[in-house]
């Protein structure tokens, strides 16, 4: 199984809107202040559209999680939302004031306020709310073929998985995710049978030096040693560039 991601905080919302969509930290933090001031929704006035966007928390407020349950169970399907994450704390001194970033209303998908929006908001604004609507639905389930080929003294592994049920993948899938690769040997083969080599494909790996920061990486790594807080992350990057 794999486990559905946290709801965004200041750094990881920096970190993944600069991988997913090209948005330096400044500019993922000046949309989100815009999201979060308010936008005009035809219709319905000036709305804020997401919580407070410098935070460290992933907690979630009783109101949002009720309001995720419904709409999730209602969207996908009983089976989809997974009621009651306990939140770890972690061992870092966080200041808890805030919760996660998520959409204010979670009703409001971003295909309602295409009209309403900037490409760039609503890009955001996607993200965010894919983000939070995961946190709160059921692991993917994965089925994982595993095979072992034994040559004289040495062992060959071979590894094929598919999904068996999507969970949060319905909404959101992180940037990271390779694609699924889906290995057609491991499907045709069965237990205790016999192979015969036909060719041999020798390759050589080196250990990489560790590559530049991005300012995604960069934003991961401040957070990590503990240097400033979520709110000086983007001047620090603008600062240093």
């Amino acid at each position: 199984t794999k486990k559905a991601p946290l709801p965004f905080t200041t750094s990881t919302l920096q970190q993944e809107a600069a991988k997913t969509l090209n948005f330096s930290t400044q500019k993922t933090m000046r949309i989100a202040q815009q999201l979060y001031e308010g936008v005009d929704i035809k219709g319905e006035g000036t709305i804020g559209l997401i919580t407070y966007l410098r935070t460290d928390s992933t907690r979630i407020s009783e109101e949002a999680e009720r309001a995720a349950g419904e709409f999730i169970s209602q969207t996908y399907g009983e089976g989809y939302y997974m009621p009651d994450k306990t939140d770890k704390k972690s061992g870092k001194k966080i200041q808890d004031a805030h919760e996660a970033i998520r959409p204010t209303d979670v009703t409001r998908t971003p295909a309602s306020l295409k009209d309403s929006l900037t490409r760039e908001q609503l890009r955001l604004y996607q993200l965010i709310w894919k983000r939070f609507v995961a946190s709160r639905m059921s692991p993917a389930r994965y089925e994982t073929i595993s095979i072992k080929i034994a040559a004289k003294n040495y062992r060959f592994s071979v590894a094929t998985s598919k999904i068996a049920f999507e969970g949060f993948r319905a909404v959101y899938t992180e940037s990271e995710e390779e694609k699924e690769e889906n290995n057609v040997v491991a499907n045709r083969i069965e237990k205790d049978a016999k192979l015969t080599k036909e060719s041999f494909d020798a390759k050589q790996h080196y250990t990489q030096p560790p590559a530049h920061y991005t300012e995604a990486a960069l934003v991961k790594m401040l957070e990590e040693l503990g240097v400033g807080r979520p709110s000086t992350y983007a001047p620090t990057i603008s600062t240093i560039i």
